[in-house]
């Protein structure tokens, strides 16, 4: 019958909503309580609770010799970057303590170390963060309740690193059966390194097919997910989002002139990890039909902090327009736009669609991008500076003469 006594025992989070569970970063505090309910009184001997955070990779590798497998190796780890520890309830004499019915909450808080890792499941790694409660009573089996939050590092693109323009050419000869065709050569730059999710990368490229047969240029963010462990690194790739163009025929030259290729609500960069790494990068290729397909990248970083329409003026508008006099594509817009905000990005319907998660399944089967990711976006709160003007919008009247300085 003292099994039966426990009518609910739980962990919440202070700030969850239905449907919705607090986003954390680091250096914030994570607050809640720990809920008991009780049908009778009960001897309890203590209540604890532990936070953690990890980041634990695994994958396996099979040596064949000749026909058979000659043996698997298995490569495994693990870092530790949450731990917390705590005792809720404890008698004063080290024995066991009577709760009587009813409801019992017990408060917690702790505080996040300063840098974390972004919460993260992927093909052969995770990075997750929990907080477990664990009911110890005497002559019974202890109980547990487990608890899963997650945690979005801050990653701005307003920074001069990620705000500077991306570009690169590459050339190959076209060949079939040993017989030289021609060369095909592509040229492609971004305007930036930076972006965040629901945000349009405009392509700008040149595909010029000296060659003797047709040429097809695409475009594709592409997420590379590296696992890393004891010296080794597993790899996995993912095209989150493609774009095609039209055929360049032979003799041709074609020029994409900020060609949209749209960012889907994908998960963060993740770079100062030491068991795992999530970059992006974009790739424009030409498909030549009898010769391996001519590839340019670009990386990318998907941030959550997106662009200051005014933040940054001086850095990426002023090389937004050195970037488009490059390329002969006239004058710059006046105002810049902002990104979108989450809610345009991804509906609550479809949100509700995907059990929850807002996050698409990529292209390849084998590579999971599910989990709880939102954008953080910051507001711009102050005026942005006036713009420049070479005329003097307050000229000197005619009554004032300069004066020599020397009389």
């Amino acid at each position: 019958m003292l099994f039966y006594k426990v009518k609910a025992f739980s962990v919440q989070l202070d700030g969850a909503t239905t449907g919705a569970e607090p986003v954390f970063s680091g250096g914030q505090t994570v607050a809640g309580r720990v809920l008991l309910e009780l049908a009778s009184a009960m001897r309890v001997g203590a209540l604890r609770l532990r936070a953690r955070g990890r980041a634990h990779v695994h994958w396996t590798e099979s040596r064949s010799a000749g026909s058979s497998t000659a043996y698997t190796q298995s490569y495994s780890e693990r870092v530790e970057v949450v731990s917390h520890r705590a005792t809720l309830l404890a008698p004063d004499t080290g024995g066991t303590t009577t709760l009587p019915p009813g409801r019992h909450e017990f408060l917690f808080s702790f505080q996040l170390p300063p840098t974390l890792v972004t919460s993260f499941e992927g093909k052969h790694g995770s990075v997750r963060y929990c907080i477990k409660a664990t009911l110890h009573r005497p002559w019974i089996p202890a109980r547990r309740a487990r608890k899963v939050f997650t945690v979005i590092e801050p990653v701005d693109i307003n920074t001069p690193a990620l705000l500077a323009p991306q570009a690169g050419a590459q050339e190959k000869v076209a060949r079939s059966w040993y017989r030289n065709r021609g060369l095909v050569s592509l040229s492609a730059k971004i305007d930036r390194k930076g972006y965040t999710p629901g945000e349009v990368i405009p392509v700008f490229a040149e595909i010029d097919n000296s060659s003797t047969c047709p040429v097809l240029p695409r475009a594709a963010v592409v997420q590379t997910q590296t696992f890393m462990a004891r010296g080794a690194r597993k790899q996995k790739q993912a095209v989150v989002a493609s774009l095609a163009g039209e055929p360049v025929g032979p003799g041709q030259r074609a020029l994409w002139q900020g060609r949209a290729l749209q960012i889907p609500p994908v998960g963060p960069s993740i770079l100062h990890c030491r068991v795992l790494h999530v970059d992006y990068a974009l790739k424009v290729c030409v498909d030549i039909p009898g010769t391996s397909k001519l590839l340019l990248e670009l990386p990318l970083v998907i941030g959550t902090i997106p662009l200051h329409p005014f933040g940054s003026r001086s850095s990426s508008v002023g090389s937004h327009a050195s970037f488009l006099l490059d390329w002969g594509l006239g004058a710059l817009p006046e105002r810049p736009e902002a990104p979108p905000e989450y809610s345009e990005v991804v509906a609550d319907t479809e949100a509700a669609a995907l059990g929850q998660s807002p996050f698409p399944l990529p292209q390849d089967p084998d590579v999971s991008l599910e989990g709880p990711f939102f954008a953080y976006f910051q507001e711009f709160r102050y005026r942005p500076p006036p713009l420049y003007s070479e005329e003097d919008p307050n000229p000197p009247s005619e009554a004032m003469r300069p004066r020599c300085t020397t009389c």
